[in-house]
């Protein structure tokens, strides 16, 4: 765990990236939808946004559990979630981002070495641990920010196609 600092302001300074890259963004370009199956911009911010809460509950259940359990995360399998990915207006999810990407930091920043050496159960890993999390979630972040970008400024015949 010679990354944990990195890792902590990984997740600090995604906030600042996120935010100032999706104000590069035209306007007009968030609600385009490249092809069948493909989210908008929009809506992979509105996703970053509204996965956060459920991440700050895994810590902190890890923090609060001797071996917590837990279930893979589906909004779709949700009986009153609409289908597809969630569409906040921009402001809305860019400001609950940060809003609970704080609360992260403030537990990660006071979290012991026992808690960060945890592990969990998690039926859709090989291994589940706090250190795990933590890190996921910064990749988390990356990887919908290289997809943004990618989709708003791919060329058709080289966008990837998501299976």
């Amino acid at each position: 765990m010679k990354d944990k600092q990195a890792l902590l302001d990984g997740l600090a300074q995604a906030v600042t990236i996120l935010t100032e890259f999706v104000a590069t963004i035209p306007a007009d370009k968030l609600d385009v939808r490249r092809g069948d199956g493909f989210w908008t911009i929009k809506e992979h911010v509105s996703h970053l946004a509204d996965v956060q809460p459920m991440l700050l509950e895994r810590l902190q259940r890890f923090a609060a559990e001797a071996s917590p359990e837990f279930v893979p995360f589906i909004p779709d399998d949700d009986d009153e979630a609409d289908s597809g990915p969630p569409n906040m207006p921009t402001d809305t999810a860019l400001k609950q981002f940060a809003d609970f990407r704080r609360q992260q930091l403030d537990l990660l920043k006071t979290t012991d070495e026992r808690t960060w050496q945890k592990t969990a159960t998690h039926p859709e890993y090989a291994q589940y641990a706090f250190y795990i999390l933590v890190r996921h979630i910064l990749m988390h972040d990356h990887w919908h920010m290289y997809r943004m970008e990618e989709l708003w400024l791919t060329r058709d015949e080289f966008l990837t196609e998501l299976q």
